[in-house]
């Protein structure tokens, strides 16, 4: 059975809400205490703050924000002093003790915990036992008699009563104690929940911090309590949080956690991906708090009729806000309702209803009233529940109150139907208007609600109307990224309508909310072309969306070309200007890949007035098509001019998957231009929209595997791409996944895997030419393909892929390509032997570099050249250009780079030049690669190592050693080994 929902409540007899077969306590009893060393194995410290971990849901992960927090208490800690943690029930309190409880044990620290519990608090010393009962073994015995007897009756380790000459006795054994305990080791007190710690255990830890510091080693403190407040109302309890940790004190505030934070802890915790409306609200009304958000989200599960606008509030939750209301007065309580009921509650609103007695509320910090008027619930969950455990009548009432008193026509509306529930014209007629408004105000997820309000709202006599109002409404969830909601409406108008055209606008809302994954669809373009029985207007949008499945699913860029042409003539044809965009924006961007011939003069069509707005923001359409044409021209900062304004207008109207996809793109250009910090910024936010909206998630796992290995980490970086292979795979598109394989590629290039990254970029060459690929600006894979196979040893294939690339890249003029296979040209002739050329070339793609705005590209051919040189024995420009390249990564922030270009100058450091050859020595006959494999071989270097200092693959150093065997005439290392010390 359903339970309370924030929004509508149903009630039990007894005014509680419980669910059949599965009632909760509101509260956990906590009781997790003892002590842990780093090599006992008899203390139940890990066991039970763990278990106390485990029970609360933020315990699931460790996320971004927890690890800021951690990263403070942790710089703290290791300077000396405490550290006070402060936040609400279920913050994630407990599990930030456990992960310092583990670290510290593992670094070897001796750990003391208590965490003691709301029930406990009147029981004299139980935290002191908690603490240290469990050693006191070790120490008691040391003590002085008067000391030892003292702590003895504490303990409760003999039945004499303490007197007040005991006390400071007492104070002196428990600091006597902890001297002698963390004498061979530092120790670390963690108390969790000190709000209920005793009071004679608060004296004492007190008196042990006011000393920690003059400890050998001194004792770290953490202390987690509830803000002021917060605590309950029970006597005696110890209110000195603070007091309990040594000086200099931290006090960190918990902070709540991101929507994106909360998805990654909920799809951890249930194993599924959340809507991104429902999500939004649990996160809104959970307050970011991951105990509550997980309670809630496991009653959304429990319940039998989920909406994403109203959440069922489990009593686990409703339990802690009813106490704090009962104490109200009645006249509070319907104030506070009112404003619960209220979109953006404030005084002026209040006053209208005639309902604006706040004080008492205020007083007890239920809310907040700004300088403004405007009013803020302490907690959401507070005005959450205030609501749900409202009688049906008192919330109608407070929604009549409101209609009348607002001056916003949506706020109306949505008033109007909490007191409506039935069919009424003349609601339905205010509601659809009132999505109207907020379609043109940017807000499509309100208006896909009240859309769908409308047309349940509406009359059945007027079937017609409501099936008009569920496809607007669907066509507004698609915008705004909630496809459930988009696929569900459809549905239900598929349902209710034989009208030609609303079929095809119902199945064109079913193939735009699978995304890329059109596969998960196929059966559903059979059925719309059937719906559309020839009508020009109905096939253009169809023949639009054939394209992309004849890309994504079957691969073939020629097939999708075709559709797209016919889609744009029968746009055309039908006056249908908005698809004829989206159709010309489509063929040019197919015949950029192809390397056709009219792809200029598509676009220039497609960007021809008239223009339609929502085109003109979308990723599909010409404005975003435009700033691709400007890499395919190297003009770097013309397309991140493009990008910005698009994801400028995007935020303010456009669609979610605009979005996405524009914040994927930018940080392609922000990597090309060696601004890594923001590309991780930017893919980042990419995938936590993928992953909120239930989006296809392949192309935001790829934007983040290129910032990552730009800018990052690689083992990130790998698990990235791994990602986007995987999404894609699933998603069926073939479309993305020769770019998701290209990411992973480029990441085995950079671990330096050979062998993967051919076999992996060879795969990404095979179905891109497959598909027709015919520019090589667009796919830049090629030069990466090219150097991994010269680092397998494979120099000749290597050849061969920047030979049919150049010719591609020469023919369209694409200079960025043509200096980037440049600098690969060049390790194909270095590993051939012919380094004269090697180096003319690294000098070429460098020079070229520079003037064009590829700041990493450049960095990497600085690198290339400078190691050449130093493996040639040119120590002085060796250094200079390896120190050109380190500047060029340091200034972008690029990590993975700058870490090699900064360890191949301290091995250049350290190892010095090879020593150039005296004329007739017996290896005269070499390359020089091949002599400095000769002369390691003589040093006893296996072909690892030599591969290792000479920064070559094993493949091309035993390719050198097989050639030295032959041009010497030898058969055995030992014979190189034997010449190369005679020539020396």
């Amino acid at each position: 059975m359903p339970g309370a929902r924030a929004g509508g409540a149903r009630r039990e007899p007894n005014g509680l809400q419980r669910r059949r077969g599965n009632y909760r306590p509101p509260l956990m009893t906590k009781r997790g205490f003892g002590i842990l060393t780093a090599d006992a194995e008899r203390f139940t410290v890990p066991q039970r703050v763990h278990r106390r971990a485990r029970a609360r849901p933020e315990a699931m992960r460790m996320t971004q924000g927890r690890e800021n927090v951690l990263r403070g208490v942790r710089a703290h800690l290791a300077e000396g002093g405490g550290v006070l943690l402060i936040g609400p029930v279920g913050i994630g309190k407990s599990t930030l003790l456990s992960a310092l409880a583990d670290e510290h044990a593992a670094a070897g620290y001796r750990i003391f915990a208590c965490g003691p519990a709301e029930t406990e608090h009147h029981l004299p010393f139980l935290g002191l036992i908690d603490l240290i009962s469990q050693v006191a073994d070790e120490v008691i015995g040391r003590l002085p008699e008067p000391e030892s007897h003292a702590l003895r009756s504490a303990l409760l380790l003999q039945d004499v009563p303490l007197d007040e000459r005991d006390l400071l006795c007492l104070r002196l054994g428990v600091l006597h104690a902890f001297r002698l305990l963390c004498a061979d080791r530092p120790g670390l007190v963690l108390i969790d929940d000190a709000q209920w710690l005793d009071r004679p255990t608060g004296e004492l830890l007190a008196f042990v911090a006011r000393r920690a510091a003059r400890l050998a080693p001194p004792l770290r403190v953490v202390v987690s309590a509830r803000p002021p407040g917060d605590e309950g109302e029970a006597g005696g309890r110890w209110r000195d949080a603070a007091g309990l940790c040594p000086g200099p004190v931290l006090a960190v505030r918990v902070p709540p956690m991101s929507a994106a934070e909360l998805a990654t802890l909920l799809g951890d915790r249930f194993g599924r991906n959340w809507p991104r409306p429902q999500l939004s609200r649990i996160h809104e009304v959970s307050g970011g708090n991951p105990f509550f958000a997980v309670e809630l989200a496991r009653s959304v599960l429990e319940d039998e009729n989920p909406r994403t606008d109203e959440l069922p509030i489990p009593q686990s939750l409703s339990v802690l806000i009813r106490k704090r209301m009962e104490a109200l007065s009645s006249g509070t309580r319907e104030t506070l309702l009112m404003a619960s009921a209220a979109s953006r509650p404030s005084v002026e609103l209040l006053r209208r209803t005639g309902r604006a007695d706040l004080a008492e509320a205020e007083r007890q910090g239920i809310v907040d009233v700004a300088a403004g008027g405007q009013i803020r619930f302490a907690h959401p969950l507070l005005s959450a529940v205030i609501y749900a455990e409202a009688e049906s009548t008192e919330r109608k009432a407070a929604h009549r109150a409101l209609s009348e008193a607002v001056r916003d026509p949506v706020e109306r509306a949505l008033h109007l139907a909490r007191l409506a529930p039935g069919r009424d014209p003349r609601i339905a007629a205010t509601l659809e208007e009132a999505a109207a408004v907020a379609r043109r105000r940017g807000g499509l997820a309100t208006a896909a609600h009240l859309g769908e309000l409308a047309a349940d709202h509406t009359p059945e006599p007027a079937r017609e109307a409501a099936v008009g109002r569920r496809l607007r409404a669907a066509e507004d969830a698609v915008a705004a990224g909630d496809y459930p909601l988009a696929r569900r409406l459809a549905r239900l108008a598929l349902e209710g309508t034989a009208r030609p055209e609303e079929r095809v606008r119902a199945w064109v809302v079913v193939m735009d909310s699978s995304g890329q994954a059109l596969a998960e669809v196929e059966e559903v373009f059979p059925k719309a072309m059937e719906d559309a029985r020839g009508e020009p207007s109905l096939l253009a949008p169809l023949h639009y969306r054939l394209s992309w499945r004849a890309w994504m699913v079957r691969g073939s860029a020629e097939a999708a070309h075709v559709h797209a042409r016919r889609s744009a003539e029968l746009a055309a044809l039908a006056g249908d200007r908005r698809t004829e965009l989206f159709a010309l924006s489509k063929q040019a961007n197919i015949e950029f890949f192809l390397g056709h011939p009219d792809a200029e003069h598509t676009l220039r069509r497609a960007l021809s007035d008239p223009q339609d707005p929502e085109v003109m923001w979308h990723h599909n359409g010409p404005v975003y098509l435009k700033h691709r044409h400007h890499l395919m021209h190297d003009r770097l900062n013309e397309a991140r001019a493009e990008l910005r304004a698009l994801i400028y207008s995007v935020r303010q109207r456009g669609v979610v998957e605009s979005l996405c996809l524009s914040l994927y793109c930018m940080t392609q250009v922000e990597v090309f231009q060696g601004r890594c910090r923001q590309a991780l910024s930017l893919a980042r936010q990419s995938v936590d929209l993928a992953e909120d909206s239930g989006l296809s998630q392949g192309p935001s796992w790829y934007a983040l595997a290129l910032a990552e290995a730009a800018g990052g980490d690689l083992d990130r970086a790998l698990s990235a791409a791994e990602q986007a292979v995987q999404h894609s795979e699933s998603d069926g598109d073939l479309l993305f996944l020769p770019r998701a394989l290209h990411a992973q590629g480029v990441v085995r290039l950079q671990l330096g895997d050979m062998a993967a990254a051919v076999r992996i970029l060879d795969e990404v060459r095979r179905m891109e030419t497959a598909q027709g690929l015919g520019d090589p600006s667009l796919r830049r894979w090629h030069a990466d393909l090219a150097d991994a196979l010269v680092g397998a040893g494979r120099p000749g294939e290597a050849a061969d892929v920047v030979d049919a690339a150049r010719a591609q890249a020469a023919r369209l003029g694409r200079r960025g390509v043509l200096a980037v296979l440049e600098r690969s040209a060049a390790l194909v002739r270095a590993a051939e032997g012919d380094v004269d050329a090697a180096l003319d070339g690294l000098n070429r793609a460098a020079e070229q570099l520079q003037a064009l705005p590829y700041r990493l590209e450049e960095g990497r051919a600085w690198l290339e050249l400078g190691s050449l040189h130093a493996r040639l024995g040119d120590l002085a420009r060796g250094r200079a250009e390896l120190a050109r390249a380190r500047n060029i990564f340091a200034k972008a922030a690029a990590r993975p780079w700058l870490t090699r270009a900064q360890a191949r100058l301290q091995r250049l450091d350290q190892d010095g030049p090879l020593r150039p050859s005296a004329a007739g020595d017996p290896l005269g006959v070499l390359s020089d690669i091949e002599r400095q494999v000769a002369v390691l071989v003589a040093e006893g270097a296996t072909n690892r190592e030599i591969a290792a200092r000479l920064f070559l693959s094993i493949k091309t150093v035993e390719a050198a050693l097989t050639r030295t065997f032959r041009k010497l005439g030898v058969r055995s290392r030992v014979d190189v080994a034997r010449l190369a010390v005679s020539g020396r």
